[in-house]
């Protein structure tokens, strides 16, 4: 069935920031089913919220630092696969940034699941493949590292 006959989808937009700094890139570690996983700072974006309020929440909220953020790096779509109890299956529409750490609160209380934050090289976090929290990590590294960017202002809001 699709669309024009009734059915009703809507993917899970999901924001990422590439955060860089001396060669290193700002990874989040959190436990996702049971398991101990790597990913960028991501979210959902929330409603009213723009992309880029989205992405800077994000990076503040399972980091603890603020950032500036430099560049569009690109949209990509993700359908997860559907496990052996049928959960899974969700589609994710995620715009991913590039930015740079402007301060850190090393106090603040990370995101519910969010583990830490560690600075990795790419090929500590190339290496670490298996641990990554789905295959858009990789992605969106490997297209920041090679010099991938769009103005920041390809993605408008209209309010």
């Amino acid at each position: 069935m699709t669309y024009r006959q009734g059915r009703f989808w809507q993917p899970d937009v999901t924001v990422a920031t590439v955060v860089v700094d001396g060669g290193r890139l700002l990874m989040v570690e959190e436990t996702v089913g049971g398991q101990l996983v790597l990913n960028q700072p991501a979210g959902h974006l929330e409603p009213d919220e723009t992309l880029i309020e989205a992405a800077l929440r994000e990076t503040r909220e399972e980091t603890g630092w603020d950032v500036r953020l430099t560049a569009f790096v690109g949209a990509y779509q993700w359908k997860a696969p559907v496990n052996p109890d049928g959960s899974g299956g969700r589609h994710y529409l995620r715009f991913a940034f590039a930015a740079e750490p402007v301060a850190h609160d090393p106090t603040r209380t990370l995101d519910e699941g969010i583990v830490r934050a560690l600075w990795m090289t790419p090929s500590e976090l190339q290496a670490a493949h298996s641990r990554h929290r789905s295959p858009l990590v990789w992605r969106v590294a490997a297209d920041f590292l090679g010099g991938q960017r769009h103005p920041l202002e390809i993605t408008q809001h209209l309010a």
